[in-house]
C-alpha cells in the first residue's frame, strides 16, 4: 500500500513552521507497513487543494490531510472537501459534545464558531478528536482512502494512533517494511559504497539500500518488503553480519545513535575517563561529550588551547616544538594529549589542532590539514586528516574524528589501519 501525506498551512511554506508532521506521520506509516510515496505541502487556498488531491489519487492509495480545520475563516479544508465529494454539510452529535466537554473542563462558553467545529461533510466517517475540537474526516472514492486531520501536531498523533493507522490497517492488507540502520564513520560515501559494492551486489531484490551522509557520518538504512515481518528481521540481521566483514572497523551502531553516545558508554562500561585538549575544534569535543546525560561519570574536563600561549603554559608543550613544526602538527598534539591527560588524571585524552579555515592554509598545509592524538596508558598515537575548506564542517568531522580514535582503543581494534 502507497500513501501520501499532503501538509496544508501557508505557515509552512513561508518557513514560519518546521514541518514536523510530516516526518512524524511517514515514520508510523511506514510502522504500519505502508509506503509513502510522496510528500507535498500546499497553501490555504481551495484550487491548491483540489489539485493536490486530484494528482495524488493517481500515484497513491492512502491519502493523508494534515492542516486547515481550525474555526477560523482561513481554515478552508473541510468546506474545500465537502465541496470536492459533492457533500452536504451535517452536525456531528458526538464531536459536538465533545466540543462541549472541552470548553467546560476550561470554564468557556461554547460559540457559535465552536459548535460550527462539529460540522462535517455527510459522506465522511467523522473521527472523533478527544485532544481538539476539530473532527477528523475519513473518505472513501474509488479504492481510494482520503483522511483529512487538524494540523495541531498532538490532534494529529492522537487521530493518526488511535483511529487512522488501525482503521487502514483493518482496511487494507498490508506487508510488513524492516528497517535496519548501520551507522559507519571514518569513510566517506564513496570510499564506503566502493569498500562493499560486493556485498550491495549481491543483495536480494526485495532489500535495498539507502546512503545517508553527513559530516563525518555514513549511515546506512536497510529497508525490506514482505509478508513475514519476522522472516525479513532474521534476514536483514544475517546480511549486516556479512556487511561486519567489509567495514568492521567503520561500524560503531545499529541503531539510530550518537558517536558520543556510543563512546559515552564504552567509558562507562569500562570505568575509564577521558579529558581533552582542543585548539581548532574550540571545544566542541567536550560539548558532544557532554551533551550525553551522565557524562560526569567519565569526563573529567577539557582545555581549549586555542593560542599557542596557552598550549604552553597550561598544557605543557614546548616552545621549540612549535617553533620547529608548528602548532599544526604531529609533535604538538602529541604533546597536547599528554598534558591534559597528565594534569586532568584520566585514563584516556584525546588533543586536536588543524586549520579549520576559511583562511590559514598554507601549500604544505591547506585548509582542513588537522591533527588529532590519543593518549592513554599504553603510549600515545597521532593521525593526520585532510577535511576539506569547509570551516563547521572540519569542526564536526575533526570532533567525530577524534572521538572514533577513543572508540577504536576501547574496543582495542587498530584505527590506524583504516
Amino acid at each position: 500500500m502507497t500513501a501520501e501525506i499532503i501538509n496544508i498551512g501557508d505557515e509552512l511554506l513561508i518557513g514560519q513552521v518546521v514541518n514536523t508532521n510530516a516526518s512524524w506521520m511517514g515514520a508510523e506509516l511506514n510502522k504500519a507497513g505502508i509506503q509513502v510515496k510522496q510528500i507535498t505541502s500546499i497553501a490555504d487556498e481551495a484550487s491548491d487543494i483540489r489539485k493536490a488531491l486530484d494528482q495524488a489519487k493517481e500515484r497513491v492509495d492512502i491519502i493523508l490531510f494534515s492542516g486547515g480545520l481550525g474555526p477560523t475563516k482561513d481554515d478552508i479544508t473541510k468546506k474545500t472537501l465537502a465541496e470536492y465529494f459533492n457533500s452536504e454539510m451535517v452536525f456531528h452529535e458526538p464531536s459536538l459534545e465533545n466540543v462541549k466537554r472541552i470548553f467546560s473542563v476550561l470554564n468557556f462558553e461554547v460559540t457559535e464558531v465552536n459548535r460550527l467545529q462539529a460540522m462535517v461533510p455527510e459522506k465522511c466517517s467523522p473521527l472523533l478528536n478527544r485532544t481538539g475540537t476539530a473532527p477528523g474526516m475519513w473518505f472513501e472514492q474509488s479504492g481510494k482512502v482520503i483522511v483529512s486531520m487538524p494540523g495541531v501536531p498532538l490532534e494529529m498523533k492522537t487521530l493518526m494512533s488511535e483511529e487512522v493507522i488501525p482503521r487502514l490497517q483493518k482496511h487494507f492488507r498490508l506487508e510488513a517494511i524492516v528497517h535496519k540502520t548501520v551507522m559507519t564513520t571514518g569513510m566517506g560515501e564513496s570510499f564506503l559504497a566502493e569498500k562493499i559494492k560486493d556485498w550491495e551486489d549481491n543483495l536480494p531484490s526485495h532489500v535495498k539500500l539507502a546512503y545517508l551522509p553527513q559530516p563525518g557520518i555514513v549511515r546506512l538504512r536497510l529497508s525490506a518488503k514482505g509478508s513475514d515481518k519476522e522472516a525479513l528481521e532474521n534476514e536483514l540481521d544475517q546480511l549486516l553480519r556479512r556487511l561486519e566483514q567489509y567495514i568492521p572497523k567503520a561500524i560503531f551502531g545499529y541503531c539510530d545513535c550518537t558517536l558520543e553516545e556510543v563512546v559515552g558508554k564504552l567509558l562507562k562500561e569500562q570505568g575509564k575517563t577521558v579529558s581533552t585538549a582542543e585548539s581548532c575544534t574550540g571545544g566542541y569535543i567536550a560539548h558532544l561529550i557532554t551533551s550525553i546525560a551522565g557524562s560526569s561519570a567519565y569526563f573529567k574536563g577539557s582545555v581549549v588551547s586555542y593560542a599557542n600561549e596557552v598550549k604552553i603554559e597550561q598544557l605543557g608543550v614546548l616552545q621549540e616544538t612549535l617553533e620547529n613544526h608548528g602548532a599544526v602538527s604531529e609533535e604538538v598534539v602529541k604533546q597536547m594529549a599528554a598534558g591534559v591527560r597528565e594534569r586532568l588524571h584520566t585514563d584516556f585524552s584525546v588533543a586536536v589542532s588543524g586549520i579549520a579555515g576559511p583562511d590559514g592554509g598554507t601549500e604544505e598545509k591547506p585548509v582542513g590539514t588537522t591533527w588529532i592524538a590519543i593518549a592513554y596508558e599504553g603510549g600515545i598515537k597521532a593521525k593526520k586528516f585532510h577535511f576539506g575548506p569547509q570551516r563547521d564542517r572540519n569542526i564536526r568531522r575533526a570532533a567525530l574524528a577524534a572521538l572514533n580514535m577513543i572508540r577504536q582503543e576501547l574496543i582495542q581494534e587498530n584505527y590506524f589501519a583504516l
